[in-house]
């Protein structure tokens, strides 16, 4: 764990806490209790799990689609290009809308949940990556280690928070999920997951999903891990990656 704790904390400044750290948030390594098919093709930026199928936001130019997925299959069950201008990236849910961000356009999408049709659009400032709602806000990256809050009906922001690992920034926050009241967020480049308190933006723990890489096989690029869908009825975790043929159903194990 060493290694693995030197590129991720160490980008982020943190090299320090990998070696000494006597109060570091608890580690974890993760478990596969299912896998399944994946598009080996999708750029994926944006996951989520609702009423029994998942919702991806595929990125690049040109290939930039939000879908309806079959978890079980893979199977694309419906799909919505956008314009080859926009790069998509993060995805939430609210109530009976899905909201989508592109990465440098400053434009957001609404749509409906059920459907998949365009509903409107929405500006903000800077760049978009991830995206989740917490039950009160959207909360949004942008690649630093400030996350903003943005009221789910005007989607302006209304506040932010910054996340640090004991008392240091926590950069290139990617993709986000809430489970279990925490928010958790993919660290882009990097096979790790941090698991964040929302109110304080303080580090709970570090997530090492490094074994997942070891598992996927693909003719095309494999990137980063970047995915994270959670079935709150069922307490279950997906996650997945960038061009990765698979989706994997885990469980975490924590690290002495």
């Amino acid at each position: 764990m060493r290694r693995y704790g030197a590129r991720l904390l160490g980008t982020a400044g943190l090299l320090a806490w990998v070696i000494v750290a006597q109060a570091a948030p608890p580690r974890y390594q993760v478990e596969v209790t299912q896998t399944y098919p994946h598009d080996s093709r999708a750029f994926t930026q944006g996951l989520l799990y609702a009423e029994g199928s998942l919702y991806e936001s595929i990125g690049l130019r040109g290939q930039s689609a939000l879908r309806r997925v079959a978890p079980e299959s893979g199977k694309v069950l419906a799909e919505t290009k956008l314009d080859k201008r926009y790069f998509a990236e993060g995805l939430a849910r609210v109530d009976n809308r899905l909201i989508q961000l592109t990465w440098k356009s400053g434009v957001g999408f609404v749509y409906d949940l059920h459907t998949l049709e365009l509903l409107r659009s929405f500006e903000y400032d800077g760049e978009g990556w991830g995206l989740t709602f917490d039950g009160e806000h959207l909360i949004m990256s942008d690649g630093t280690a400030t996350l903003r809050r943005l009221d789910p009906h005007s989607y302006k922001q209304v506040g932010q928070v910054q996340v640090t690992l004991q008392g240091q920034p926590v950069n290139l926050l990617n993709e986000l999920e809430i489970v279990g009241g925490e928010l958790w967020a993919n660290v882009w480049r990097y096979d790790a997951i941090v698991r964040i308190n929302p109110a304080s933006g303080k580090v709970l723990g570090v997530v090492d999903a490094a074994s997942l890489r070891e598992k996927v096989t693909s003719p095309h690029k494999i990137d980063v891990l970047n995915g994270i869908a959670y079935d709150a009825a069922n307490e279950q975790l997906y996650v997945t990656g960038k061009f990765w043929p698979k989706l994997f159903a885990i469980k975490l194990q924590p690290l002495e």
